[in-house]
């Protein structure tokens, strides 16, 4: 049965990989995020930074199949990683309150099952999501409430979590870190069809 690495050590990404039978094992890729700064555009920003990841962990596995995800939140010209503390998440849910942003996923798939000709296929998604307007105790009381130390700008859609979330407009599992019909095209192209392993 086909197997691949999963270059990301999130729940998420996990927790979205286990609707299918496919097997794979999660490993860190060991890319500096940091040296790569944001200039501007979210999408060429998000892209680098999954194609980044999938080439460190090549060097490590090069003739695995490698699949790579990077997300982020985009709001009024600025980009919102995992917060570095408390205060920075609670900046990030100030600014993004009662407003409408975008989080954008890049997925980076790296084929070197044929080391003479590896491959190389990636996609960037985008969500709109709406917030609700919330006062500075109801986000306090949220980041006390939830893991917010790993997630882009502070906040989850799922679980409970998602209570702050009013609507959205695109793919659900693209705010949790990996969209799934654009993994599925993109494995599609290394020969895996996602139909095949839905549990």
């Amino acid at each position: 049965m086909t197997y691949f690495i999963l270059g990301s050590q999130s729940p998420r990404r996990k927790e979205i990989l286990n609707y299918f039978s496919l097997p794979f094992e999660q490993q860190s890729s060991d890319f500096d995020e940091s040296t790569i700064p944001f200039v501007g555009d979210p999408k060429r920003y998000v892209a680098i930074l999954a194609h980044s990841k999938s080439l460190e962990l090549a060097k490590k596995y090069p003739s695995s199949i490698i699949v790579t995800a990077d997300t982020v939140v985009y709001y009024n010209g600025k980009v919102y990683n995992k917060p570095k503390d408390e205060e920075e998440a609670f900046d990030a849910l100030t600014e993004l309150a009662g407003k409408w942003h975008s989080v954008f996923t890049a997925i980076c798939i790296y084929d070197g099952r044929d080391q003479k000709n590896p491959q190389i296929h990636e996609e960037v998604e985008e969500t709109k999501v709406l917030l609700n307007a919330l006062t500075a105790s109801e986000i306090r009381h949220y980041h006390s409430k939830i893991q917010w130390t790993d997630k882009a700008a502070g906040y989850a859609i799922q679980t409970g979590a998602g209570l702050i979330v009013n609507r959205i407009d695109g793919c659900y599992h693209n705010v949790m870190g990996l969209p799934i019909n654009t993994l599925r095209k993109l494995l599609k192209k290394s020969g895996i069809e996602l139909w095949e392993f839905v549990k």
